[in-house]
């Protein structure tokens, strides 16, 4: 018998250890799959997906039920993949240190960040696509926002009660908005 997410950390909470191993089973694929997209590699993957869910037994307490279990656990994979290569850029940087602490490489590497004009255009496509999608009706927007949480349309069928022929169109005709839209924006016209 299917027992949806939130009712089996509640089975958990009260006492039932089959509850937690049914839910790793559940969401292993696609933690170890945003793992694998982050790092490119199985080991680290693999570390990376037994953190997550060492993070989310610890944290299993604080899961707010009314929200979707599987957008708490891939944030939490998120957030572990960043921890994971922020720890990998800080080793590979002192291994280039000498004897003094000094880096050299560090010293005469490029600085990667955005020049003045490029930084101007992203900030102003980031606000063109805010206002677009400020524009669209309230039903388009949902399906826009629960998909940016990356939930399945299945998922966002039974979230929003809706069928899920009509929650996938509405996420096409969404999206075909938003590039007309953005194609007909001076931005893009320039």
């Amino acid at each position: 018998m299917y027992k949806p997410d939130q009712e089996l950390v509640l089975s958990y909470l009260n006492g039932d250890p089959e509850s937690l191993d049914i839910l790793i089973k559940r969401h292993m694929r696609p933690v170890y799959g945003l793992a694998m997209r982050f790092v490119g590699n199985r080991p680290d993957a693999e570390d990376i997906t037994q953190e997550v869910f060492v993070r989310v037994w610890r944290n299993l307490r604080k899961f707010d039920a009314d929200k979707s279990f599987r957008a708490w656990v891939l944030s939490i994979t998120r957030n572990a993949c960043i921890d994971f290569l922020r720890k990998i850029k800080e080793i590979l940087f002192v291994e280039f240190e000498n004897e003094e602490g000094i880096n050299k490489l560090a010293e005469n590497i490029i600085d990667l960040s955005l020049l003045p004009p490029e930084e101007f255009e992203r900030k102003n496509l980031n606000s063109l696509l805010r206002r677009a999608i400020s524009g669209l009706s309230a039903k388009y927007r949902a399906v826009l926002s629960l998909r940016a949480e990356e939930l399945t349309f299945r998922e966002i069928s039974q979230k929003l009660g809706e069928p899920l022929h009509t929650v996938k169109s509405r996420y096409r005709r969404a999206l075909l908005m938003l590039k007309n839209i953005l194609i007909d924006s001076p931005l893009h016209q320039e």
